[in-house]
């Protein structure tokens, strides 16, 4: 038997991050009729169409002064707030990754594809990650060299040996230069593959290609709270992650698919100068 076949491990930290991811995604499902109902906004980022609400501010929130208590060491990078600063005098040993609500406009809108998404980070890179999400009660864990599952079962990526057979999720930046490089993009990607979906949260993209529910993932733009924590749970899955030409997954560009259909896809974004533009 292998690793990715056993149940996951008994481990205080991801225990405790799955915890904090529930209990975040509570919070955020008690906030959701109010903000579907206002569509109301507290702020936007990159454009007037990257909206922050006030439940991913209440959610970073909680989840920031939980882990405050809970790992006084630790520092936290969310998404809404930025990088804490750790209590202890001695170095952090470890850094959490926080994406309150991953899928924002989803959940302005009242569409189920939004989720909490925490990763923890060592030494040695994303070494924990959990994403859960609350609107279908689903929660995706990973463990570094131990594995990946969907609500305690074992995920495998699903065999694909030909990009024309694939399904193939992507994403889209709120900038509309970017916007439009992406879409050139894409005109040229749609006619090699089986089809295109769009979910609207990173974090999910990359647990769908865990699970199966696409075969492959690439976008341009993902911070580290998009990646962490879907990022290990597709890495665990057996899925190869990285960027173009030899890179590393990054803001420049995120690829996930199974290794069959890995190769074939980078070398085509790279011909397409996916990773350029604005």
């Amino acid at each position: 038997m292998t690793l990715r076949d056993s149940s996951p491990p008994d481990d205080p930290l991801l225990s405790l991050a799955v915890e904090l991811a529930v209990e975040g995604g509570r919070l955020a499902l008690e906030r959701w009729p109010a903000v579907r109902g206002s569509r109301a906004v507290a702020g936007t980022k990159t454009s007037g169409t990257d909206v922050v609400t006030e439940a991913d501010l209440a959610v970073e929130g909680l989840l920031v002064s939980r882990l405050q208590a809970a790992r006084p060491g630790d520092t936290v990078l969310g998404e809404e707030h930025g990088e804490s600063t750790a209590r202890a005098e001695a170095k952090a040993s470890l850094r959490w990754v926080v994406d309150p609500i991953d899928g924002t406009v989803n959940y302005l809108y009242g569409r189920a594809g939004w989720a909490v998404s925490i990763g923890v980070e060592d030494a040695g890179g994303v070494c924990l990650g959990v994403v859960h999400a609350p609107a279908t009660g689903e929660t995706w864990t990973a463990l570094r060299g131990s594995g990946a599952w969907l609500d305690g079962q074992p995920l495998t990526v699903a065999p694909m040996d030909s990009l024309a057979g694939a399904l193939v999720a992507t994403g889209f930046g709120y900038r509309a230069d970017r916007r439009a490089h992406q879409a050139q993009v894409l005109a040229e990607v749609l006619p090699l593959v089986r089809d295109i979906r769009r979910a609207g949260a990173a974090s999910l993209d990359l647990c769908a290609v865990a699970s199966g529910r696409v075969d492959a993932y690439y976008e341009k733009g993902l911070q580290p709270w998009d990646l962490a924590a879907g990022g290990l749970v597709a890495q665990e899955s057996g899925a190869l992650v990285g960027g173009l030409r030899g890179q590393p997954a990054s803001a420049a560009m995120t690829v996930a698919a199974g290794p069959g259909i890995f190769p074939e896809l980078v070398v085509l974004l790279g011909r397409l100068n996916a990773d350029g533009g604005p």
